[in-house]
């Protein structure tokens, strides 16, 4: 072959081999490494466990109150559930105590989250009473078997928080510190934490990204009571959901004496004070638990748990058109419609298993299950 055809063919092959290294250069930059790469494995101090919250691979965010940090795990649950389990567990509770060695009434269930790759179920639990209880993170799988998560050598992260209020007791025993963290979700590569800070407007919530570098102060809220009929800044959000409303994306935040409030996420600022828009009055006497939001039969809902006022289903169809509530209500309830879902009792925690079941935590004469139900 001429000398001048072999040529050719080399640069033929250089341009091939080139644009290959381009395209699989592009592959990978459309494909980052998993989040779970940016933690490092080694001993996670907990000094408490509330609040939980899943994000991308299977981390699990914890809220530590009394530690004043938000801690991610790299629980290693990444295999995808075939089908969602139907979880039944009589006396969940009990079996904690036994797992943990220790009577039932020593430990108590914080939260219940479903991890949604695996359909896991995580618990935070408190081993003992007071200050000095050990935070502990069970999982349970779909045959019902129980297991701790050691954190004595895992994958984790934290971040602490600039605006938690001081650990000390005030004049009626009780320590703002415990309800720095009173919910959190995580939500296009954020999490949003909500509960008490150290500002004047103390109800704060938080948007923190992920991975951690620091968290800034969280903007703090304001919020008319219609109960009360007086506006409210000291109270923390109880529970809440992101939602979207008219394109736009909100956190739905619900109150003790139950008002729900509405809070564009735009106007989430470090060290902002934000106004909430009350749109609806689920009744006083109450403080609601957990919520879970979904679509059944072509219509939107919202599932909340409260204290006393049982499970009530919010009809969610045109949340949009319902005005804000401005002034002190009449009645014990208003704004946007709800009823109370009678066959459901002593619910101390709500939680989505998928897009037609929740799970439930009940709580009667000191035994506690958890039990999968439809979605009403």
């Amino acid at each position: 072959m001429h000398l001048k055809s072999y040529r050719k063919i080399w640069i033929a092959l250089a341009v091939i081999l080139s644009v290959t290294a381009a395209v699989a250069i592009g592959v990978n930059a459309r494909q980052p490494a998993s989040p779970v790469a940016t933690l490092t494995a080694g001993k996670a101090d907990l000094q408490s466990a509330g609040p939980l919250a899943f994000g991308p691979d299977g981390i699990l965010f914890v809220a530590d109150s009394m530690g004043a940090a938000v801690v991610a795990l790299d629980t290693g649950d990444h295999a995808p559930a075939s089908a969602s389990p139907k979880i039944e567990i009589d006396g969940i509770n009990q079996k904690v105590a036994a797992l943990l060695g220790t009577a039932p009434d020593q430990i108590l269930i914080n939260d219940v989250k479903v991890n949604p790759i695996s359909k896991n179920v995580y618990l935070s639990v408190s081993r003992g009473r007071g200050p000095d209880a050990t935070p502990v993170i069970l999982r349970v799988d779909a045959a019902g078997k129980m297991t701790a998560l050691s954190l004595d050598n895992i994958k984790h992260a934290s971040v602490s928080l600039a605006d938690a209020p001081e650990s000390k007791a005030d004049d009626r025993g009780r320590n703002p510190r415990t309800q720095t963290i009173t919910d959190m979700a995580f939500v296009n590569g954020k999490v949003f934490v909500a509960g008490l800070s150290n500002e004047e407007w103390s109800s704060a919530l938080r948007s923190i990204a992920f991975p951690f570098t620091q968290a800034e102060k969280g903007a703090t809220l304001q919020i008319w009571h219609a109960s009360h009929g007086d506006f409210e800044t000291q109270a923390p959000v109880r529970t809440f959901i992101p939602y979207t409303i008219a394109g736009q994306s909100y956190i739905l935040a619900a109150y003790t004496c139950t008002p729900l409030v509405k809070i564009p996420v735009s106007d989430l600022q470090p060290g902002a004070q934000v106004k909430g828009t009350t749109i609806a009055d689920l009744g006083m006497g109450n403080s609601p638990l957990d919520m879970v939001p979904y679509r059944k039969s072509g219509h939107d809902y919202i599932l909340v748990a409260n204290s006393s006022r049982g499970v009530v289903r919010v009809d969610a169809d045109r949340i949009e058109t319902y005005p804000a509530i401005t002034s002190p209500t009449k009645m014990d309830v208003g704004g946007v419609p709800s009823e109370p879902l009678a066959q459901y009792k002593d619910v101390v925690h709500l939680t989505q298993l998928d897009d037609a079941d929740a799970l439930i935590l009940t709580s009667t004469s000191g035994t506690q299950n958890l039990q999968t139900i439809a979605l009403p």
